[in-house]
């Protein structure tokens, strides 16, 4: 697969990279970021996946998640997807949550967004292949984290791959798209009707139907403002303890949905997922 870099900066030690290709799951130009530590010949370095949330893109985390640094001590790669198909022909909604920049992390089934909507593939499938052609990856030392709609798609992806990421985490992630607007909308929109269909992009609903993790990292802020209304974090903490689900679920006194939230607790999050990957 033939990839372009875009830019290419050095920062902490290693080199932050932006780069571009033609995806053939979603039919269009894709972009993303990738920072990789410096590294002895030959080495092969762990993984750590960060989807993004909601009108985002991968430049978000990359110019302010504040990753760089702790990545280069841990010898972590971090790769940054965008969230949705871009481009003229693309459809899209007038709307905030939903079309470009809100592709859920589906594979949407429904007109007019199933042609280029497959988000899902995408990051499960195309994208690991690239990575593992074009960089010093390897991809059985894997992990991933995400934020918002990024964090329900970390969720659901790690919980529908059993045994391909050693460790998961998020910042403040949707936790049952079934249970909230933002989800209601996007999954009837891509997906139809069928809520029973809907049950393989819910983190919830797949803990409830048997899937696991090895372990769980959530931090959530308590002054979120979309908290109760759309994240839903009690649902996670529930489905878990019935579960018997290994987590830990942390409330942060004072912290909003922003990435002065997100970037307060990335090297936190980069030294849990290190530990792990190089176990």
């Amino acid at each position: 697969m033939t990839l372009e870099m875009i830019s290419s900066n050095r920062s902490f030690g290693g080199t932050q990279g932006f780069y571009a290709h033609d995806s053939q799951e979603t039919g269009t130009r894709m972009t993303f970021s990738v920072f990789v530590p410096d590294h002895a010949p030959g080495a092969r370095l762990p993984v750590l996946w960060y989807l993004s949330g909601l009108t985002c893109t991968h430049a978000n985390v990359t110019e302010k998640g504040e990753f760089r640094r702790a990545c280069a001590e841990a010898g972590v790669i971090f790769v940054a997807p965008d969230t949705s198909p871009r481009g003229d022909d693309v459809a899209d909604d007038e709307a905030y949550d939903f079309g470009k920049g809100a592709g859920f992390y589906v594979d949407a089934t429904q007109q007019p967004w199933a042609p280029h909507f497959r988000m899902r593939s995408y990051i499960e499938a195309e994208l690991p292949a690239l990575l593992a052609e074009h960089f010093p990856a390897d991809m059985a030392r894997q992990g991933i984290t995400g934020h918002s709609m990024g964090g329900h798609g970390a969720l659901t992806i790690a919980l529908r791959n059993a045994g391909r990421f050693r460790s998961v985490s998020a910042f403040a992630p949707i936790v049952s798209p079934l249970n909230c607007p933002w989800g209601e909308k996007a999954l009837g929109g891509y997906l139809g009707d069928d809520r029973g269909a809907w049950r393989e992009y819910d983190a919830v609903a797949l803990i409830e139907d048997g899937a696991r993790l090895p372990d769980l990292l959530v931090d959530q802020g308590e002054a979120d403002g979309f908290l109760e209304g759309q994240l839903k974090t009690p649902l996670l903490v529930e489905a878990c303890r019935k579960a018997g689900q290994a987590a830990t679920i942390r409330m942060q006194p004072g912290y909003d949905h922003s990435y002065y939230f997100i970037s307060t607790f990335m090297a936190q999050h980069v030294a849990w997922h290190a530990e792990r990957l190089k176990a």
